[in-house]
């Protein structure tokens, strides 16, 4: 019982909720999707607010610790530490649900990114990027704060605002809602 204590008052502080598998009306996209349908471990992630179609979409999963939050993944797997991606081509039409998959329960740290340009690297000018509490960005480098999620025995499900710079006010959602 205090285990499913821990994982609500996570999802509350996150912002993501605890959903059965078959809440989907969507279809879950990208490698990991059985992830999401079986069971899990894993996070289910609906993104909005893309500024266009545009690209490739792209979560990272990274360790929930300061040291290797947006560390760079070969860096990561050469010390022996977990790192997961998932991306895909951004869909046409439809609504955006993605599935990342988590080796066990736990915390972790998420990123999303619309990285428009095709090429394998952020551009702050193009891509967009978004989190788990979908707080602004703004002109600073994220904090780890923003991108953890707890992951409980099963799936669960988060959503994530794209944001992309607009100008001096550094990242932010295309319309504030």
């Amino acid at each position: 019982m205090k285990m499913v204590r821990k994982v609500l008052m996570a999802a509350a502080i996150t912002g993501a909720a605890i959903l059965p598998v078959t809440a989907s009306a969507a279809q879950i996209l990208g490698s990991d999707a059985a992830a999401c349908t079986s069971g899990g471990p894993a996070i289910r992630v609906t993104v909005d607010g893309l500024k266009d179609r545009t690209g490739e979409l792209k979560l990272e999963l990274f360790p929930a610790n300061d040291a290797d939050f947006l560390k760079d993944d070969r860096d990561l797997i050469k010390e022996g530490k977990f790192f997961r991606r998932v991306r895909l081509p951004t869909p046409a039409s439809g609504p955006i649900v993605l599935c990342i998959r988590v080796p066990t329960p736990g915390p972790y740290a998420l990123l999303f990114t619309h990285n428009r340009d095709g090429k394998n690297k952020f551009n702050l000018w193009q891509d967009g990027a978004g989190f788990p509490t979908n707080a602004r960005l703004g002109r600073s480098r994220p904090k780890l704060a923003m991108a953890r999620i707890v992951v409980p025995q099963g799936v669960v499900s988060t959503e994530i605002r794209a944001q992309y710079l607009r100008g001096l006010g550094g990242f932010g959602p295309l319309k504030d809602e």
